[in-house]
């Protein structure tokens, strides 16, 4: 497995992200982007808890693994303002919260960060923030739907590591979802020996820095410190892509809970065994051909082939 760090950017105009970084799909780190609005120097945990206090979240335990399917449901519901204090105290903890629609909550809070103008597109008006405590970890996914992703955090660091969709059978997906077993910050190669041929992308996101993650990216999350983020989306530029992230929330994600209710822990193994042989085709490619071995000759044959 080969890694190497995501480009940086300190400033950069709409149009030069987009003919640098969105049209050639390439990730890139933007440092301080949030900087450039009021939520940059504005959202700190007291204010977002003051803000948000009194609205009921889903919380999810990161603990339940659900590997049968990308399809989830919280574990609890509570007033944010009891799960912030997780964030706050930095202490390890298993629980953390994802899609939170922020606006939709709370809409006065579009003022502080409006969709960057390096993004703006008809997602635009929909902020996601992402919360989760010191060591936490996200696994390796792609999103659902296939859009690009801007994620800019606030509030502690967060690592992020990026793959390539072209490595997407050699991650080992699981046919009919989005998500991989496989752990990269332990990786079993003997298990998993489609991850010597990939590359990987990692970058530590510190407050006020954005991440640009094109359509299909796999990325992988460790929360360095309690802190949340905030992504904005915007849709993929090819047909495919499009295509697969609507096959994705229309037929495959419902197709896989029906199953996954029928079959259980059956249906869980068969799609690891499809994984695994999708794997196996392509790394049977990328084996280097094994050269044909001349045998030595001793001086008797070699007369008696030459006569």
């Amino acid at each position: 497995m080969k890694t190497s760090s995501i480009d940086t950017v300190s400033d950069i105009s709409p149009e030069e992200f987009k003919k640098q970084f969105l049209i050639p799909q390439k990730p890139v780190v933007i440092k301080g982007l949030a900087g450039q609005y009021p939520a940059g120097n504005k959202w700190t945990i007291d204010y977002i808890k003051n803000v948000c206090g009194d609205v009921m979240v889903d919380v999810f335990d990161n603990s339940n693994s659900n590997k049968g399917s990308a399809y989830t449901i919280a574990d609890l519901k509570m007033p944010f303002r009891d799960y912030v204090t997780t964030i706050e105290e930095n202490k390890p903890t298993t629980l953390r919260m994802f899609l939170f629609n922020m606006f939709k909550s709370k809409p006065e809070l579009r003022k502080d960060f409006p969709c960057p103008a390096i993004f703006k597109g008809i997602l635009g008006r929909i902020g996601y923030m992402f919360f989760g405590a010191r060591d936490i970890k996200v696994r390796i996914h792609q999103d659902i739907d296939m859009s690009n992703v801007l994620l800019t955090q606030f509030y502690g660091r967060k690592k992020v590591v990026l793959v390539h969709p072209k490595y997407s059978e050699l991650l080992y997906k699981l046919p009919y979802n989005t998500y991989s077993l496989v752990d990269l910050d332990h990786p079993d190669y003997e298990k998993y020996p489609g991850l010597k041929y990939i590359e990987v992308q990692e970058c530590v996101l510190e407050h006020g820095d954005a991440l640009y993650m094109p359509s299909g990216y796999w990325h992988f999350i460790t929360y360095m410190d309690g802190g949340f983020s905030v992504s904005y989306r915007k849709i993929a530029q090819s047909f495919k892509a499009k295509w697969e992230g609507i096959l994705n929330l229309a037929v495959y994600m419902p197709f896989d809970k029906i199953m996954n209710k029928l079959q259980g822990e059956k249906w869980v193994l068969k799609k690891e065994w499809m994984a695994q042989q999708r794997a196996n085709r392509i790394i049977e490619k990328l084996k280097p051909e094994t050269p044909a071995i001349e045998l030595p000759i001793n001086p008797q044959e070699k007369a008696t082939l030459a006569a």
